[in-house]
This record gives C-alpha cells, sequence and structure tokens, in this order.
C-alpha cells in the first residue's frame, strides 16, 4: 500500500542531536538536554497528565503529524496563543512514515483528532490498512480548516501517531525546509542533500 507519511516539527538548533541520536522522547536516556522548544507551553503542560485509553498519558509520547502545514505550525509563525514567534527558516519539518515506525519495533498509538479533544477517538491497531480506514485524509490534507459547513475539520486534521519510544536517525526519510539557507545549514550537519526538500508552501 502507499506509504503513509508522519511528520514532526522542530527547532534547527535540535538537528545536530537528532542526526546523533534521532528523535528522542523527554524522559528519555538519549534525551537532549539543550533541546529547543517551540511548542505552547500550556498545551504540553495538558498533554504531561492527558490520559489515554491505554493507562498511559499522552505526555509519554512524541507527536507526530500526518500533515506538515498544521495549524500548529501556524499558531508558532502567527504568535498566537502566547507562543513565542518562530522565523520559518527555523523550523525544519522530520519526515518518517508509519511503514517505518513499524520497521523501528516502537510502539505506537494513533488517534483520528487532536489527541487532547474530547471527540477523539484512540487506536492501537498495527495495521496502515485499517489507519486508512479510521483518518480522514480529506481533512488531513486540507489547506484551510476554517470551514463554516464542517466546524469539526480543524480536530480531523490534527489527527496524531504518537510514540511511545524514540525513533532512530535511520528511519527518518528526509527533511522539509523554508528556504536555502536553511537546506545550506542540514548539509553542513551532514545531511545527504537528496534528503532535504526545500518547500516554502508547507509554511505559512
Amino acid at each position: 500500500m502507499k506509504r503513509i507519511e508522519i511528520y514532526r516539527v522542530t527547532h534547527i538548533d535540535n538537528l545536530a542531536h537528532i542526526i546523533q541520536y534521532g528523535i528522542t522522547h523527554k524522559d528519555s536516556a538519549n534525551r537532549n538536554s539543550k533541546f529547543v522548544s517551540i511548542g505552547d507551553t500550556s498545551l504540553i503542560s495538558v498533554r504531561a497528565t492527558k490520559p489515554t485509553p491505554y493507562g498511559t498519558v499522552l505526555g509519554e509520547y512524541i507527536p507526530f503529524y500526518f500533515c506538515s502545514r498544521s495549524p500548529m505550525v501556524y499558531v508558532i509563525l502567527k504568535d498566537f496563543n502566547g507562543v513565542p514567534i518562530q522565523r520559518p527558516s527555523k523550523l525544519v519539518y522530520c519526515v518518517s512514515s508509519v511503514q517505518d515506525v513499524l520497521s523501528s519495533g516502537t510502539p505506537y498509538i494513533y488517534t483520528d483528532g487532536h489527541a487532547t479533544d474530547s471527540l477523539t477517538t484512540f487506536y492501537k491497531d498495527q495495521d496502515p490498512e485499517e489507519m486508512v480506514n479510521h483518518l480522514d485524509f480529506n481533512a488531513i490534507d486540507a489547506t484551510f480548516w476554517n470551514d463554516e459547513n464542517d466546524l469539526d475539520v480543524k480536530r480531523r486534521k490534527e489527527a496524531e501517531l504518537l510514540l511511545l519510544g524514540d525513533l532512530p536517525f535511520k528511519h527518518i526519510l528526509g527533511f522539509i525546509v523554508y528556504d536555502e539557507y536553511t537546506k545550506k545549514a542540514l548539509l553542513a550537519l551532514g545531511i545527504n542533500k537528496s534528503k532535504v526538500l526545500v518547500s516554502p508552501q508547507r509554511y505559512f
């Protein structure tokens, strides 16, 4: 079946650590002690204690989206919700896939919408074909999510894959950046140019 891509956006200053250790959780033995956070601190606090149906809390997982141009990136770039504004050239998408996560052996769960929303359903099955039946890819791929005829589209667009452990670097397929300046910075870190895509349309 078609590869199901997943995306995690991070600050460029975190890339050197990712190259060495992969994408790591804050509680991992390989955690980044100098991690540069770009998220909404109030939402991070909510996730730290928000339970899942499986006896865990959201804060135990590394979240990925199934799209790149997410509402979260909009908030980060547009200075909403008190989140410190970032320049797009400082944000890098790390791209993997559900199939690569399966190959890594790292356990995961996923949701059909934003994981903190009460309307969202959690799933634990590990079959990518079953995942396709649970996710609304029309909403996930939507360019805009302010739709008066579908007030739930934003929630569904923010469906998440939640990884219970680290993702080794070899399972990162590539990186998406805003401009050539950022691409050069990644190449200087030793990332192969074939793995870096300049795509400003993935930003706002």
